[in-house]
């Protein structure tokens, strides 16, 4: 457990500073009175988007806050979870003076918001097992050191990283710890969400663009201690989750049957599409997936790629990114989608 750690001697000045701007929703609250509201100059013919939106999706931070184990002021939501990350950066990170750790391969938005901000990215590749290399991210760390992006389960590899690797990072760097669980639904590992009382400098984020379908939507979680989400709140725009997306997200957050058994289907189609993998020539290797998706090696990575292409198949080539040569994505479909690709490959 971490104890010895104070969020306010990272937070940038500026932003210590700074008082929110305050929207017309957020001095009135009590959005079930039946009253006349007359506050933010709105059209006041209904139509069930006339109005402001819940500027702190109150109802659906709710419901997660109960699904998860923690309290509603744990909560930051943003329009996906590149507005969440995006936000760290702003509010933690002082541009062309600080520095974040990233390990690759892993999800590019750490490195283009690292440049959109102006902050100095330090990779760290990941080990051959595709496992942080903690000594070395340990002896990267400096004292500009802000954010360290742990992608677990990973993209584009699939795997989740060790308890105890994390553990390490967490107990011996005293800036922030970013645990990105977007495919955290598919994996049997438990959720860090689970450890925020034990780790002061912890943010996990999360999102419903994989396992709860809703990529469409556009809605990222950020779980983190109080004192975090307050930080964000500053910042945050104030309408930042619009109306549509907070109902439909709602209604799917609520319906945990329906997602769990989508999540158990794909689960399922993943153990079909790796065993046909297995059988196909030109595959050298299969990699263990925690996430909606393998990443396989192969001899020729851009040959297969056109050639599934052209079969009407899109796949997603990795080869570009660091120890990932010759390497192809497969998302996992429906059961037709997934034969589809299967024939494809076996005729190849």
């Amino acid at each position: 457990m971490v104890t010895s750690f104070n969020i306010y001697t990272l937070v940038r000045e500026n932003v210590q500073r700074m008082k929110p701007y305050s929207s017309a929703r957020d001095e009135f609250k009590d959005f079930k009175k039946d009253m006349v509201f007359l506050d933010a100059n709105e059209n006041p013919f209904n139509n069930g988007v006339n109005r402001y939106p819940d500027p702190q999706q109150y109802s659906l931070k709710e419901l997660l806050a109960k699904q998860k184990g923690v309290e509603v002021s744990q909560i930051l939501l943003g329009n996906g979870s590149d507005e969440v990350l995006d936000l760290l950066f702003r509010a933690f990170c002082e541009p062309k003076k600080e520095n974040i750790i990233t390990l690759p391969p892993t999800y590019g938005m750490y490195k283009v918001l690292a440049e959109t901000n102006a902050v100095q990215n330090n990779e760290v590749l990941l080990t051959d097992e595709f496992e942080p290399n903690v000594d070395k991210i340990l002896n990267t760390i400096d004292e500009n050191s802000k954010l360290l992006f742990l992608c677990s389960p990973n993209n584009p590899t699939g795997n989740s990283f060790k308890v105890e690797n994390i553990k390490k990072l967490l107990e011996n760097f005293n800036g922030l710890v970013v645990i990105d669980e977007a495919y955290i639904d598919f994996s049997n590992e438990e959720s860090w969400v689970g450890q925020l009382r034990n780790y002061p400098n912890l943010v996990v984020t999360q999102t419903l663009s994989k396992a709860y379908g809703m990529a469409g939507i556009r809605l990222g979680i950020c779980y983190a201690s109080e004192e975090i989400i307050s930080v964000l709140n500053k910042i945050k725009p104030p309408y930042n989750v619009n109306e549509l997306t907070q109902q439909r997200a709602l209604e799917r957050v609520a319906n945990e049957d329906f997602v769990k058994n989508e999540i158990n289907q794909i689960l399922k189609e993943r153990t079909v599409l790796c065993d046909s993998l297995r059988e196909v020539s030109f595959v050298e290797k299969i990699y263990a997936s925690d996430a909606n998706f393998i990443l396989a090696k192969v001899d020729d990575a851009n040959k297969r790629y056109k050639e599934l292409l052209d079969k009407g198949v899109v796949v997603r080539n990795r080869s570009t990114q660091p120890l990932c040569e010759n390497t192809l994505r497969f998302t996992i479909g429906t059961p037709e989608e997934n034969q589809k690709l299967i024939a494809a490959l076996k005729e190849l």
